[in-house]
């Protein structure tokens, strides 16, 4: 079979990876992919937006399953141009997207099908949103409406920090039309975890729970990224809040979504807030997270071609795990969030990978004269496996310190929560 995965993160190559690894798989292609993608399958020189021309190249070359990592791609259409051609597509349509590509609709979901989240407002007028906030206690945390590369989120502690957000994301426009609507939301406390669930529009399986470190810094300080760092499984939620997630997180939303003729097949990941027996929904994403996917990768104990197909023809196959914990530390580029050193020389890829456990996922890199070089602002996933998070963490860690390039950003404190 000849798979086709479409983006160019490391939650992508940890899924080129993966479906590698299945005896049915004889060639995978990414597009656009990355430096790493090219360990695992070939690189296609197309954006994972334009619908147009992954869709020729799918009937082209025989594709048998495409795989959407990106969720621009589905907010592009890519979905819905590859079913209405018949080919069988992973990933969520247009119109079931928009439960991650609008933070307001996802919202109004949330209050139609009565799913506990903070209470909020949908502002599409900057005057509007700041009389709001002058009436609210903070801390509150203003919304980009669009995606915005896990970036447009920001927790606002007063009301000039506010005030600058609102400037910033709706007058500013430092997201670009992202910001033409916000949300402004309660500021939520706990712990935060993420669930996975994979669904074929009837069915679903849902993963074990992880957590993301989605601030730049220690102790989670600093500007929210696209994620720094995760752990899986994790004993945050018991029997009892797993149930509740079931029934008021993930069967509302696929069912609220169903009631908008957008029926959902692919990954469902919402975030949550856990305190007590409280549990909140952050926000809902419509892919596998990134860096989250990377160690559910590493604990998934089937053949990623066999489960993601099923899905598509409503026949999704039961999910099993191997019994260990997967560590995943994000190494950034110099500047990141806010932007990305390119072209900065990565050493000791090859030293780290024969450490035993690690896999190093690529997803900011290029291959430049036999060298990989920086391409972005998350440039590597380490990973690593272990009977312990402790002993996972040990040997992650171990293999960070092998990695080298200018200005290596990494959190030192993933896991430490727990």
């Amino acid at each position: 079979m000849k798979v086709l995965v479409v983006g160019s993160g490391g939650r992508e190559h940890a899924l080129a990876w993966k479906l590698a690894q299945s005896p049915q798989v004889s060639k995978i292609y990414i597009a656009p992919g990355n430096g790493g993608t090219e360990l695992v399958g070939e690189n296609i020189d197309i954006d994972f937006t334009d619908s147009k021309s992954l869709l020729k190249f799918a009937l082209d070359n025989k594709i048998d399953l495409t795989v959407i990592g990106q969720e621009a791609a589905s907010e592009s259409g890519v979905v819905d141009a590859f079913a209405a051609a018949g080919l069988a597509i992973f990933g969520p349509t247009k119109s079931a997207a928009l439960i991650e590509t609008s933070k307001a609709f996802s919202k109004d979901l949330m209050n139609q099908q009565h799913i506990p989240t903070a209470q909020f407002r949908n502002f599409d007028d900057p005057t509007s949103a700041i009389k709001y906030l002058e009436s609210k206690n903070f801390p509150q945390v203003i919304k980009a409406d669009g995606l915005a590369t896990g970036k447009g989120v920001t927790i606002c502690y007063d009301l000039e920090q506010a005030k600058q957000t609102i400037d910033d994301v709706m007058v500013k426009k430092v997201f670009g039309d992202s910001g033409n609507r916000v949300v402004i939301e309660d500021f939520l406390t706990g712990h935060e975890v993420s669930i996975h669930v994979l669904s074929d529009g009837v069915n679903y399986q849902m993963f074990p729970p992880s957590q993301d470190h989605k601030q730049i810094f220690d102790g989670d300080k600093g500007p929210n990224t696209g994620g720094m760092g995760v752990i899986a499984p994790v004993d945050l939620l018991n029997q009892k809040q797993v149930k509740i997630v079931e029934d008021r997180v993930i069967k509302p939303a696929l069912e609220g979504l169903a009631t908008k003729n957008a029926n959902f097949v692919g990954c469902l990941y919402p975030g949550l807030m856990v305190s007590g027996d409280d549990v909140h929904v952050i926000e809902y994403n419509a892919r596998f997270g990134d860096p989250e996917a990377e160690v559910y990768m590493r604990l998934l104990d089937g053949d990623l071609y066999e489960i993601l197909y099923s899905c598509t023809n409503q026949n999704l196959q039961p999910l099993k795990w191997k019994n260990q914990y997967a560590v995943s530390i994000v190494l950034a580029s110099a500047g990141y969030p806010a932007s990305s050193s390119k072209g900065d020389v990565i050493t000791g890829i090859e030293q780290a990978e024969k450490l035993d456990d690690i896999v190093i996922f690529h997803a900011g890199t290029k291959k430049v004269d036999n060298n990989f070089v920086t391409n972005g602002g998350r440039v590597l996933n380490v990973t690593a496996t272990g009977k312990t998070l402790d002993q996972a963490l040990k040997k992650a860690y171990q293999a960070v310190d092998l990695i080298n390039f200018k200005d290596k950003q990494h959190r030192k404190d993933i896991g430490s929560r727990v």
